[in-house]
């Protein structure tokens, strides 16, 4: 039954999605017009890691993707609450966890489907990366999106207005976003910035697409990227699961 809910779930909202086709063109926007602008001005600079300036910069936008678009997913359930969709839903024998998965992972395949428009992009630029690790930055995308649109959507439903939620979110996504080396490798920078940036769980990530970048998957950023990202969904599942089964909608 979880499965044939997860499914119902998951087509009710990917077809959503669908019927919204600018959305799902605008929301690669922002990660396309770094790749487009920003990315020529790293061209044979010395980024202190391994591969081109595109294997380093390509993987980040991916990471960014995820992170800016999963992180402000809620404001759909905010929307819903107000409409009565959560209480009506809540109210059927649909298992909470499914609520929770078939949102998540619609939200999933939206940004990979993102994520293969801005390779596809960057290959035009001058990116050159084996497959494999390009399937392995898919999957790290996938998981992100997976942790933190649950997150997004548990914090949505104990907030009222998107007055409350932009901020909140903002609040932890700039850091994220700053610490994380989603744009440079943070190794070009000091080195207290450089320690204090391991702290956060997505420079782990970071670390190990760039990795998966230039072939080099057994590696300890690999292994230490996979860890974070497969515990953090993992975590971050059970806290939404717990939220849609006792916040009051």
């Amino acid at each position: 039954m979880l499965l044939h809910d997860t499914a119902l779930i998951y087509g009710r909202y990917l077809r959503q999605s669908l019927r919204s086709r600018l959305a799902l063109l605008f929301g690669v926007l922002m990660p396309l017009l770094y790749l487009l602008l920003f990315g020529p001005l790293l061209t044979d600079l010395p980024l202190g890691g391994q591969g081109s300036s595109w294997q380093v910069l390509v993987p980040g936008l991916l990471l960014q993707l995820a992170l800016f678009g999963a992180s402000f997913a809620g404001f759909s359930i905010i929307v819903e609450n107000g409409q009565g969709v959560v209480e009506r839903m809540r109210v059927t024998p649909v298992s909470r966890l499914a609520l929770l998965l078939g949102r998540v992972l619609r939200d999933a395949t939206v940004f990979v489907f993102q994520a293969v428009l801005l390779v596809l992009a960057a290959l035009v630029m001058g990116l050159r990366a084996p497959l494999p690790g390009v399937l392995v930055g898919f999957a790290f995308v996938a998981l992100l999106t997976v942790s933190l649109a649950s997150l997004s959507y548990a914090l949505a439903m104990k907030v009222r207005t998107p007055g409350e939620f932009g901020p909140a979110v903002n609040a932890l996504t700039m850091p994220s976003m700053l610490l994380s080396g989603l744009m440079l490798p943070m190794t070009l920078g000091p080195a207290w910035l450089d320690g204090l940036s391991h702290l956060m769980p997505f420079r782990h990530l970071v670390d190990a697409m760039r990795d998966a970048y230039v072939g080099s998957y057994a590696t300890a950023h690999m292994l230490y990227g996979a860890l974070v990202a497969v515990a953090l969904a993992a975590l971050a599942v059970t806290v939404g699961t717990r939220v849609f089964r006792t916040a009051r909608a």
